[in-house]
């Protein structure tokens, strides 16, 4: 398969998996233009075109040496579905519809909404390896570097009304927390409504989206994206405070067995949440909580209400306490900071 080289068509078109051409250099060792040309079937000049897209469409160094040939400026570790399904549970693998991965996708969230699960209680879930146009929340761009990070979304069909669903970034963000410090991160902390941070620098970030009937059923879909490492020079495109999982982790962190426990985790929490909403999870926040009993403010536009903040209640709102009283604060236009933040 040729490698597609606008990056205007890579936004149009969804790049099958399991390119040859990159499943090769992955190893980041050198490989020959004729051995490559010989494993393809094609021309070799054939293949530098195709090495000329690898670098223009997804911002990887290619380096290309006479004698010796060409090889990734670091290795990849690609994506790979066995890997991520050996992380599963029998209970949560019975309730995986589909798991589909990309080499490049405009937004998994935006894959996702297009593929919903076809049964209630089963999820669909699809991991990239990049993104054109990754979003966060409150309509930021995710900076979504190629083969470093995890981009993933999980689709999942619920027998509840959509008002019911409020707080399932929550249950996400626990979920991530909880998964990190399985892989051996620690001192890292939730910021609400659905922010990782590590020493106040953003680590994760999470976008829920939902649709449906307002008496049911729902569907939301649950879009992931993980700092796991990023290249030189990927993370000035960034617009706030950010860490990456390799800075404090002891050992590497493989990117599939991340997946696969996001995944079964997810299942998990989703199944839960279809029965018992968000109070089993409130607790399992608390542990993470980066804000709780601090001095902060709630910034909604031009309006600022500043107070101690108190933790989550059931139905995912944030607690405020102040001279007025206790209030409750619900995740949309909101930003909570802490005082001392500009």
């Amino acid at each position: 398969m040729a490698i597609i080289q606008s990056v205007k068509q890579l936004i149009r078109i969804e790049m099958p998996f399991r390119d040859p051409l990159l499943q090769r250099l992955a190893d980041g060792k050198f490989h020959s233009g004729q051995q490559l040309a010989e494993a393809l079937g094609v021309s070799r000049t054939a293949i530098w075109k195709q090495i000329q897209g690898i670098e223009d469409a997804f911002g990887l160094s290619v380096h290309a040496v006479r004698g010796k040939g060409y090889r990734l400026g670091s290795p990849l570790e690609l994506l790979d579905e066995q890997q991520i399904r050996a992380q599963l549970g029998p209970a949560t693998s019975a309730k995986l519809e589909s798991l589909g991965l990309l080499t490049c996708t405009s937004s998994t969230n935006s894959h996702a909404i297009e593929r919903l699960p076809e049964s209630n209680g089963r999820a669909r879930v699809w991991l990239a390896e990049h993104q054109t146009a990754g979003r966060g929340r409150r309509g930021r761009q995710w900076v979504s570097a190629f083969g470093k990070n995890l981009y993933m979304s999980l689709a999942w069909r619920f027998e509840l009304p959509m008002t019911d669903l409020a707080g399932l970034s929550l249950v996400a963000g626990v979920v991530v927390a909880e998964v990190l410090h399985e892989l051996g991160l620690r001192g890292h902390s939730l910021k609400w409504p659905n922010d990782v941070l590590i020493d106040g620098r953003k680590l994760a970030g999470i976008l829920v989206e939902a649709s449906g009937e307002a008496g049911g059923p729902a569907v939301a879909v649950i879009g992931i994206g993980i700092n796991v490492s990023l290249p030189a020079g990927a993370g000035e495109r960034i617009d706030q405070p950010w860490d990456v999982l390799e800075n404090h982790c002891e050992t590497p962190v493989s990117r599939n067995r991340l997946a696969g426990m996001m995944v079964d985790r997810l299942i998990e929490a989703c199944s839960a949440f279809t029965h018992e909403r968000l109070a089993p999870f409130v607790s399992r926040w608390s542990a993470f909580d980066a804000y709780l009993g601090h001095d902060v403010k709630v910034v909604k536009g031009e309006h600022i209400t500043e107070g101690i903040y108190r933790g989550i209640a059931a139905s995912g709102a944030m607690l405020l306490d102040n001279a007025n009283g206790r209030s409750e604060h619900h995740a949309g236009e909101v930003s909570l900071r802490r005082l001392s933040e500009s």
